[in-house]
C-alpha cells in the first residue's frame, strides 16, 4: 500500500469515531436551522488549518446556508469532496451514537455523517501535501434528503477534474471494496385532486370523491412500472392524503409517486398518463425533484484499476438505485465517484449503523482514489 494512504488512513481512523459521535450527537433533520448550524460548526473544526471557509446559499429556500471550504495547493488538478449533513429522522426519534460490538448505531451514521467525517479526514490528509493538487474543495449541503428545487451548486466548480461523494460504502458479493459509478435518475410525481364535498350518509352521490379518483390514478399510473424493461423504470405510489372527516365525501387530496429510471426522459410518459379529470374530479399533476442519472463506468475504469494497485486490494465500481448529489455533478464533472463512506446499513431507520472497522478501511479506499485522480498523468 502507498505509504501516504496507510499513514493518512491511520490518522483519520484515530479520530473518526470520536468525531462521528459528536456529529451524530447533533440532531439535524432537513430544514432545521439550529441543527444544521451546530453540525456545520463541528465540521469547521474538523477542516484542515488554513482552509478558506465560506457559506453559500442552499438550493432549498429557508434552509441553512451550505458549507463550502477550499484549500489551495501547488499542483495541477482540482477535486471536489461532497457530502450532506441533513437526516430524515425528526428530533423526537433522534438517537445519539452507541456502540454494540463493531456496530456504531445512531441517526445519520451511514447517511451520511460517517461519510462526512471521512471526507473531512481526507481533506486534512491532502492538505499536508499541497504539491499534489491545485485546489481542494469540500461542499457539505443541508438539504439533500428533502430537496425538490433545482440543485444550485453545479456551476460553482467549472473545470474540476474529479468529484468524490461520500455516501455509504459497501462490499461486492466477492468481498471487494465497492464504489458507486452508476445511479438511476429520480423523480417525484405529485398529483392533486379536487372534487366536491357532501354528506357521506344522506347525500353520498352529490359529492365528487377525490379519494376514489386518486385511488384509480394510483392503480393506473403504477401499471407503468417496468423495472426489468429497457429503461428500468420503477413507478411506486408512496403517499396518499385525502379526507378530513369519516362522514364526509372527501373534496380534495394528494398522491405522490417515487419514480426511478436510467434517465429522466423516462418520466414524461408517466406524467402524461395522469388524466386531467376523472368522474367529475379535476386532477393536476406535476413532476418534482428531477435528479439526473449517473453513469461513469467507462471514465472511471482506469482510475479504479490504478487505485486498486495503490491500495493493494481491488476497488470495484457498482450500481445503486438510491439518488445522490453526485449525480448532479456527474453531468459536468465526468470523473465522478460515489459511495466512498464507511460501510453500514439501516439508513433512514432507527437501526442505522456503520461498522467501526470500516472507518479505516474506507479511509484507505478514499485516499487511494483521491491520490489517483490527482495524478497529473490521469486523463
Amino acid at each position: 500500500m502507498d505509504p501516504l494512504i496507510a499513514s493518512g488512513a491511520a490518522d483519520i481512523a484515530a479520530q473518526a469515531e470520536a468525531q462521528l459521535e459528536s456529529l451524530v450527537g447533533v440532531s439535524s433533520p432537513s430544514g432545521d436551522l439550529d441543527g444544521a448550524e451546530r453540525a456545520i460548526s463541528l465540521c469547521e473544526e474538523m477542516l484542515p488549518a488554513g482552509a478558506t471557509v465560506g457559506r453559500v446559499p442552499c438550493s432549498t429556500p429557508g434552509s441553512a446556508p451550505d458549507l463550502l471550504a477550499s484549500i489551495a495547493g501547488r499542483g495541477s488538478r482540482r477535486v471536489l469532496l461532497l457530502g450532506h449533513l441533513d437526516t430524515v429522522v425528526e428530533h423526537g426519534s433522534h438517537a445519539p451514537l452507541r456502540r454494540d460490538g463493531d456496530r456504531l448505531y445512531g441517526t445519520g451514521t451511514a447517511d451520511m455523517k460517517g461519510g462526512v467525517v471521512l471526507a473531512l479526514g481526507v481533506a486534512r490528509a491532502l492538505a499536508t501535501h499541497p504539491d499534489r493538487f491545485a485546489e481542494l474543495s469540500v461542499l457539505l449541503v443541508t438539504d439533500e434528503e428533502w430537496r425538490t428545487a433545482e440543485f444550485s451548486h453545479v456551476s460553482r466548480f467549472p473545470g474540476y477534474d474529479a468529484c468524490l461523494c461520500f455516501e455509504a460504502g459497501e462490499l461486492t458479493p466477492d468481498q471487494h471494496e465497492a464504489v458507486i459509478v452508476r445511479r438511476k435518475a429520480a423523480g417525484t410525481l405529485r398529483v392533486g385532486a379536487t372534487g366536491r364535498a357532501s354528506h357521506s350518509g344522506s347525500a353520498p352521490d352529490r359529492g365528487r370523491n377525490a379519494l376514489l379518483g386518486l385511488a384509480r390514478i394510483a392503480l393506473d399510473v403504477a401499471s407503468h412500472h417496468q423495472p426489468d424493461g429497457p429503461e428500468h423504470l420503477s413507478v411506486v405510489p408512496t403517499i396518499i392524503r385525502s379526507g378530513d372527516a369519516f362522514n364526509v365525501v372527501p373534496a380534495s387530496g394528494e398522491l405522490l409517486f417515487d419514480l426511478r429510471a436510467d434517465g429522466v426522459h423516462s418520466f414524461e410518459p408517466v406524467l402524461t398518463a395522469v388524466p386531467s379529470e376523472l368522474n367529475g374530479v379535476s386532477v393536476e399533476a406535476r413532476l418534482e425533484r428531477r435528479w439526473p442519472g449517473m453513469d461513469t463506468r467507462d471514465l472511471t475504469r482506469e482510475v479504479l484499476e490504478r487505485a486498486s494497485a495503490r491500495l493493494g486490494r481491488p476497488v470495484v465500481g457498482v450500481a445503486r438505485g438510491g439518488a445522490s448529489d453526485a449525480s448532479h455533478f456527474a453531468v459536468t464533472i465526468p470523473l465522478t465517484l460515489d459511495g466512498l463512506g464507511p460501510r453500514g446499513g439501516g439508513a433512514h431507520t432507527p437501526e442505522e449503523f456503520v461498522l467501526a472497522g470500516s472507518l479505516k478501511e474506507r479511509a484507505e479506499v478514499a485516499l487511494a482514489l483521491v491520490t489517483q485522480v490527482l495524478d497529473p498523468g490521469m486523463l
